[in-house]
């Protein structure tokens, strides 16, 4: 049997920083293309689970230790991101502390999600429409 060609599997975390009051979320502007600012994650590695590749890519890019609080939803339109078909679970994960860039984030912010008016990479704008809906009406929405 030939091996099939699939999506590249990425994870990403909404990183809510409970301790402060409105529960603002990290974001980093990327350092390489596609740039704009970007919810912390990456590429899931051979041997490592989903889950355990959004906590690495998020403590590598904010330095944060992260916990997992739900899947979100899973990301799969051919389109969203320009170098090639990706597949993202995306995460709303909690932590404390200061963020701090490192790894390929450029910057690092913390954003009200329901006002962000900086440049987002990938589909980032529409994750992070539908983490809103859940964080004001509880609604988690199947990705199209």
């Amino acid at each position: 049997m030939t091996k099939p060609v699939t999506p590249l599997l990425t994870a990403d975390v909404i990183i809510e920083m409970t301790m402060i009051d409105d529960k603002p979320i990290v974001l980093i502007e990327r350092k390489y293309e596609p740039y704009g600012w970007a919810i912390p994650g990456g590429f899931v590695e051979v041997g490592e689970t989903i889950a355990t590749a959004a906590r690495r890519e998020a403590l590598e890019e904010t330095s944060l230790e992260v916990e997992l609080d739900i899947l979100l939803g899973i990301y799969s339109n051919p389109k969203r991101d320009y170098r090639g078909h990706t597949v993202c679970s995306v995460f709303i994960g909690s932590a404390n502390g200061k963020p701090v860039a490192a790894d390929d984030a450029k910057d690092i912010a913390l954003f009200d999600p329901f006002n962000i008016d900086v440049e987002l990479a990938f589909d980032h704008r529409q994750i992070l429409q539908d983490y809103c809906k859940y964080r004001s009406e509880g609604i988690i929405l199947l990705p199209e």
